[in-house]
């Protein structure tokens, strides 16, 4: 009887490795395919801007280039910033504006290009500022010319206007800085934080000053290469001269800082701008190529 079992034995595993298998093919031809990858231009528009602005942001921030690829990558994007930071020095608000309305990625280029720059700054103006905002009054309207990524807005507790070329952030208002929507006389704090760009910059100071309201502050920040007449910049005294005649007092001038010069203007309450004011020019901040 034994061989008899042995080969009932032998027949169910037979059995159980056909079920087996049989499972398996079923369960196999039974799984669904994985869908299939949307498009390459399924993308939105703010999603390929910052593709095509990822070239200059491929490196992670505080790390030096390693590969070639790498090299080459951060020369490019290098190479971009220096012309569009050459050109926003060099030309009017308004046609700032312009170009980057046709090209926003452009803009996204060039911000990228600045936060690898200020990386390599031992203190950032914007802090300061953010700092100096939180030590004052909560509940005082603020005006951000040249925002930015809006850091001030994203890091107060006042009520921002953030004001700057393009904006794909609905809260950030995409202007040329010397016609903003602004009402006269509707904000505490006005700021330019290194964004006296334009050739046409005494505009975008009398903007400030038509919608501050008196005893407004008007923080300055600027780079301290600018404001030196040793090196071919403006004389800083004559700066604040011009900006006192447009009816402001300086109230202080923070020179600490071996990068920047932070000047903390206040609106007289009875303010009468002089006529022909002479301003300095501010000679434009361009970076060496490396």
């Amino acid at each position: 009887m034994e061989p008899q079992q042995e080969s009932t034995a032998g027949g169910r595993k037979r059995r159980r490795r056909g079920g087996v298998g049989k499972r398996q093919k079923d369960s196999s031809s039974s799984q669904q395919a994985p869908p299939p990858a949307p498009p390459a231009d399924a993308a939105s528009p703010l999603e390929k801007r910052r593709r095509k602005a990822g070239e200059a942001a491929a490196i992670p921030k505080g790390r030096k280039p390693t590969s070639l690829l790498e090299k080459m990558r951060a020369r490019l994007s290098g190479g971009h910033f220096r012309m569009l930071n050459e050109k926003l020095y060099t030309c009017s608000g308004q046609d700032a504006f312009d170009y980057f309305k046709n090209e926003p990625e452009l803009f996204d280029v060039y911000h990228a290009g600045y936060q690898e720059q200020m990386s390599h700054w031992p203190e950032q103006p914007v802090n300061v500022i953010i700092k100096w905002l939180k030590s004052h009054n909560k509940s005082w309207t603020v005006a951000d010319f040249g925002c930015g990524n809006a850091a001030v807005a994203k890091n107060v507790k006042n009520k921002v206007f953030s004001i700057d070329l393009v904006s794909d952030d609905p809260s950030v208002i995409a202007c040329d800085m010397a016609h903003t929507p602004l009402e006269p006389s509707s904000v505490d704090v006005a700021i330019f934080c290194l964004s006296l760009m334009g050739t046409n910059f005494p505009s975008y100071l009398q903007e400030a000053n038509r919608v501050l309201k008196p005893s407004g502050w008007l923080l300055i920040a600027e780079v301290r290469s600018r404001l030196d007449p040793n090196t071919g910049g403006a004389d800083p005294d004559k700066f604040s001269e011009a900006i006192s005649q447009l009816g402001f007092n300086l109230i202080s001038k923070d020179e600490k800082n071996k990068m920047f010069v932070l000047f903390y203007f206040r609106k007289k309450e009875k303010s009468k701008v002089a006529k022909n004011i002479e301003w300095p020019q501010l000679k434009p901040c361009l970076y060496k190529r490396r």
